[in-house]
C-alpha cells in the first residue's frame, strides 16, 4: 500500500494545546474542504513522495522527536494506509500519534482511533472558510474520537456569529473537550479577539485563545 505525502519534516507546533511541542510532520496529499482561509500546499505536484509503509517508517524514526504528527490537507483520506502503517509500525515508533483533521470523516475515524493519541479537531465555521456548516458530521465526529484525547480547534474572524459559538460550546460541553481559538491570518481589523473569547468563555470555561505561533516565530 502507498499513500502521496507532501512532505515530511521536523519542526515545532504552532498550533493548538501542543503549541511548541516539537514533532515530526507528515503531510498528507488532498483535503474534502475548500476553506477560504486556508493557507497549505497539499496538492500533488512532481515533488509529491508516494510512499509504502516501510519506507515512511524509515523516514520518521530517524527524527527524536516524541510526537509524530499526521496532518494535510486532510490525512483520513488515507485512513488505510495510516492504519496499516500504525498496526506495523506505532510500537517501534516511540511517538505519541497526532491527528489533525477537519472533523468530518467520522467513518474513517473509527477505523484509526486506537491507534490515535491525540486529535487535534478543527471545527470549519461558516463564517470563516465560506463553505456550508458540518456540524453534524463534528458531531460524529466527536463521538468516534472519544478513545483519544482529543480537542477543538476553532478559526475564526469578526464574522463569526453567537449560533457558532452556540453549536461550538454544547459539543465541548457535551465530549468535555478544551476548546482552541484561533484567530484567522491575517488579523482582520474588524476583530476584537479578547470579546469573542468572553463570548466562549461565558458558555464554557475550558477555552484558550491561541493564534499561529509558528507564523509569529517565522518557522514552518
Amino acid at each position: 500500500m502507498q499513500a502521496p505525502i507532501k512532505e515530511i519534516f521536523e519542526s515545532i507546533q504552532g498550533e493548538g494545546i501542543l503549541a511548541g511541542y516539537k514533532q515530526v510532520f507528515v503531510r498528507f496529499v488532498g483535503c474534502n474542504l475548500n476553506c477560504a482561509f486556508c493557507d497549505t500546499d497539499f496538492k500533488e505536484d512532481e515533488k509529491t513522495l508516494h510512499l509504502k509503509e516501510e519506507e515512511l517508517f524509515d523516514k520518521v524514526r530517524k527524527f527524536d522527536s516524541e510526537s509524530l504528527s499526521f496532518t494535510g490537507g486532510e490525512p483520513l483520506l488515507h485512513h488505510q494506509f495510516i492504519k496499516s502503517f500504525l498496526t506495523k509500525y506505532k510500537k517501534f515508533l516511540n511517538k505519541e500519534i497526532y491527528l489533525e483533521t477537519n472533523g468530518t470523516l467520522y467513518k474513517e475515524l473509527e477505523e484509526v482511533i486506537d491507534l490515535v493519541d491525540v486529535v487535534a479537531m478543527d471545527v470549519k465555521l461558516p463564517t470563516a472558510t465560506g463553505d456550508i456548516e458540518h456540524f453534524e458530521d463534528n458531531e460524529k465526529f466527536l463521538n468516534a474520537a472519544s478513545k483519544a484525547a482529543t480537542f477543538m480547534k476553532v478559526v475564526f474572524d469578526s464574522k463569526i456569529d453567537d449560533d457558532e459559538i452556540e453549536i461550538c460550546t454544547i459539543l465541548a460541553n457535551k465530549y468535555n473537550i478544551p476548546i482552541v481559538l484561533q484567530p484567522k491570518m491575517p488579523l482582520d481589523n474588524n476583530l476584537n479577539c479578547l470579546e469573542i473569547y468572553n463570548k466562549f468563555y461565558s458558555k464554557f470555561k475550558d477555552v484558550r485563545l491561541i493564534p499561529q505561533t509558528h507564523k509569529f516565530l517565522n518557522i514552518q
